[in-house]
């Protein structure tokens, strides 16, 4: 009876270091430092994020708004797509970023984020749409990153969120502003 209640707390012990607490993608880890901008707009840009959620510790790892709207500012800062990012009013453009769905497995040995974010670019002064776009991305972190499932998904979501800014960024690259 002893040894079997041993057991039972070993493997309960086991499953909780496998799964360990969810923790929020991290910031730095969605900016894109590479991205390639073809064109180097003259213009100012905010931006402005929804659609994210803030990660419980017993939760699924998600990514804030505020972390979102900081990466996709920083990625467009490397990548000096925009001369420069503006908070709040006063910007040439506005660039909205909704995360409108992600994949959420819950086991597995390798897990593979699926996410859709919808970006518009929106030119301050006249209030008209230049770029209206779902944009779909996927990333697998697999077993050979990481041993703990809560530090693959949190990997997966980050790479997906990443791919996504990336592809974001090429579209209005291309555009002629």
């Amino acid at each position: 009876m002893q040894t079997s209640r041993i057991r039972l707390g070993l493997a309960c012990l086991f499953i909780a270091w496998l799964t360990g607490c969810a923790s929020p993608a991290n910031r730095q880890a969605l900016v894109v430092s590479d991205a390639p901008a073809a064109t180097r707009h003259p213009y100012s840009v905010s931006v402005s994020t929804s659609g994210g959620g803030e990660t419980g510790s017993m939760d699924y790892t998600n990514i804030s708004d505020e972390d979102l709207a900081g990466a996709i500012e920083e990625s467009i800062t490397h990548s000096g797509l925009f001369s420069t990012v503006i908070q709040g009013d006063g910007a040439d453009y506005r660039l909205n970023v909704s995360l409108i769905n992600m994949s959420k497995p819950m086991f597995g040995m390798d897990f593979k984020i699926d996410m859709e974010m919808a970006w518009s670019l929106i030119d301050a002064r006249t209030g008209d749409v230049v770029m209206r776009e779902a944009i779909n991305s996927t990333h697998t972190a697999t077993m050979g990153q990481a041993f703990a499932a809560v530090t693959r998904i949190r990997m997966a979501v980050e790479g997906a969120a990443q791919e996504n800014i990336r592809q974001g960024l090429e579209k209005i690259a291309a555009l002629k502003l």
